[in-house]
């Protein structure tokens, strides 16, 4: 594992409103993830975890402080900058699945490529790859609606892995899953991480989830808690 961090956060903070209706979602974050890493994000409604991850996604910016990428700061990016480091870097997942209803299943993971300009047959290729890589190899012409919840949300991590990221975003992946199959979600994410070497920052509000993660950042009012590693069962099962 390389020293140097992949993503760091510099005394970050970020506010919103003014006056009496200051909130100060973020205070003064110092945090550093590695290449390969496996993290839980956790904390009650409000702490913070959320606009972490915004900012993780470059879907916001800090108010004050500093975001780094590969030790690029990231300040300076413009709208452009920051929709490209999202289309070529970074993989999203949602609790909510996000997938075309009546579109089959290669098609959606396909969509990333079609952004980027990708040729036909090539994008085709790619995302059919990919849907092997989750476990729906077969199931590449399934609609959204002729798929269960946990083989939906399979797609949606085939389409966040289709491009190769070089880190995953999770946010709630298990949220609208019942518990066995988020026990497969997260065994999946699992070896995506462990043999694929894909650094994976997961939002979860849930013990029993963020127990696969190697590492476990607590968020309490827009401030950094404990940064811990996880010895838990689970993560220990996964290694």
């Amino acid at each position: 594992m390389s020293d140097a961090p992949l993503i760091e956060f510099r005394k970050v903070s970020r506010v919103y409103g003014a006056g009496e209706a200051t909130i100060h979602a973020l205070d003064q974050i110092d945090l550093a993830i590695r290449v390969h890493e496996f993290v839980a994000i956790m904390g009650p409604s409000g702490s913070g975890k959320s606009t972490a991850m915004n900012i993780l996604g470059c879907l916001d910016v800090p108010t004050s402080g500093e975001y780094l990428f590969q030790g690029i700061a990231t300040s300076g990016f413009s709208r452009d900058q920051r929709t490209l480091l999202r289309r070529h870097m970074l993989g999203f997942v949602f609790q909510g699945f996000n997938l075309l209803p009546r579109t089959s299943a290669i098609e959606n993971v396909e969509l990333p490529l079609i952004y980027r300009g990708m040729e036909k047959g090539e994008r085709r290729r790619r995302a059919s790859a990919a849907l092997a890589r989750v476990g729906l190899a077969g199931r590449e012409h399934h609609t959204a609606q002729q798929l269960s919840g946990g083989q939906q949300q399979r797609v949606a991590i085939a389409r966040a892995i289709v491009t190769d990221p070089a880190v995953l975003l999770a946010d709630e992946p298990t949220g609208n899953l019942d518990s066995r199959t988020s026990v497969e979600i997260m065994d999946l994410m699992t070896a995506l991480n462990r043999d694929q070497g894909i650094t994976i920052i997961m939002v979860t509000h849930e013990s029993d989830i963020a127990a696969y993660a190697k590492r476990v950042l607590r968020f309490v009012d827009g401030k950094l808690e404990s940064d811990s590693a996880n010895t838990s069962e689970a993560t220990a099962h996964a290694s």
